[in-house]
């Protein structure tokens, strides 16, 4: 596990972006796209396993690879889209836990 956070990965991002003068096309309609390319790549690996080769997708080296690239694409992409939309994507995540919590009770 590492030590890294949220609010310090959206700053790297934004830093990132900034030097390579990015910002103008860091909208909310271009990073939403982006992410649901970079989401579309992660499914893309597993399209044609079966469920238990996609089980074991991690085993293989070079997919392990490809597979985590993808969730840090996915991750990236979000994390921008959240600032610059000003969503706290930890409350955002907490406070659906919880709507969920109510719409599907545990039997």
């Amino acid at each position: 596990m590492t030590d890294h956070d949220v609010a310090g990965l959206q700053r790297r991002l934004a830093e990132f972006a900034a030097a390579r003068h990015w910002e103008p096309f860091h909208t909310p309609k271009n990073l939403a796209a982006a992410l649901s390319v970079e989401a579309a790549e992660l499914v893309e690996i597993f399209q044609w396993l079966t469920p238990e080769e996609s089980a074991r997708v991690m085993d293989d080296p070079k997919s392990a690879h490809r597979v985590t690239d993808e969730v840090a694409d996915v991750l990236a992409y979000l994390l921008q889209f959240c600032e610059v939309l000003g969503i706290d994507p930890l409350d955002a995540l907490a406070a659906k836990i919880d709507r969920n919590e109510h719409r599907f009770p545990a039997p």
